[in-house]
């Protein structure tokens, strides 16, 4: 079963992709596989930050200068729209020095199979993901409070045992891959997907204690406001 992927920049179509239906952490995915989903390249939500919307779950660039980290690459037809937020924001693969993976699942590491052969950068992801994910090139594992670009590595195991999200204590951004989701509400690991509830309510509870600001979660709406009040309500009900 496949779905087209209509790549979008500005009032311009790109391009169009075929994507494979894959197992992933998302039902919206599963319940509308043949849905058309636009790519809203190079939209900026905070800061340096700008997402990649594939609809069922984002791809979020953090740009500095010359420079760019990308967290999460999507299923395996995503690196298109990639390219699209790149080039939406004046850069090419030859800007991406930091591809930083939450976690093994098809829908976050799926495109590291286009993205891994058109850098020349260091590919990173929690030191307990690194053997369950296929990449043409190696993945350097990180552990809680690892360094990288300005950005810190916070441990947050239970949606997979080697989870991470990735906090920029500069300005309060947190990227949660899929310990935090925003499908209309703030909430946590969605446990239809989620190894172990128990650890991603801790995880949860550990990203409260943070100086949180905005949110940029895998799968739902970036929260750039009242960001903090929401995941702290969060963990209190956990």
């Amino acid at each position: 079963m496949r779905r087209r992927l209509i790549v979008t920049s500005g009032a311009g179509v790109l391009g169009i992709a075929v994507l494979n239906t894959l197992t992933g952490c998302s039902e919206k995915e599963a319940d509308t596989p043949q849905a058309e989903e636009s790519v809203n390249a190079g939209n900026v939500v905070v800061g340096d930050w700008q997402r990649v919307n594939l609809d069922f779950v984002s791809v979020y660039l953090l740009i500095r200068g010359n420079e760019v980290a990308v967290v999460d690459t999507g299923t395996s037809s995503a690196p298109a729209g990639i390219e699209a937020g790149l080039k939406a924001a004046g850069h090419g693969w030859d800007a991406v020095k930091h591809v930083i993976v939450t976690h093994q699942h098809q829908d976050h590491a799926g495109g590291l199979a286009g993205v891994a052969p058109a850098i020349n950068g260091t590919i990173y992801t929690g030191a307990d993901e690194v053997e369950a994910i296929t990449a043409s090139k190696p993945l350097k594992g990180l552990a809680d409070g690892d360094e990288i670009f300005g950005l810190r590595i916070v441990g947050t195991p239970g949606h997979t045992a080697g989870h991470i999200s990735v906090f920029e204590p500069d300005s309060g951004v947190l990227v949660a891959g899929d310990a935090l989701n925003n499908m209309g509400q703030l909430t946590g690991a969605n446990p239809q997907y989620t190894a172990d509830m128990v650890a991603a309510a801790a995880s949860v509870k550990k990203l409260a204690a943070l100086d949180v600001k905005a949110i940029l979660p895998g799968h739902g709406e970036p929260l750039t406001t009242g960001a903090s009040d929401a995941l702290q309500k969060l963990a209190a009900s956990l």
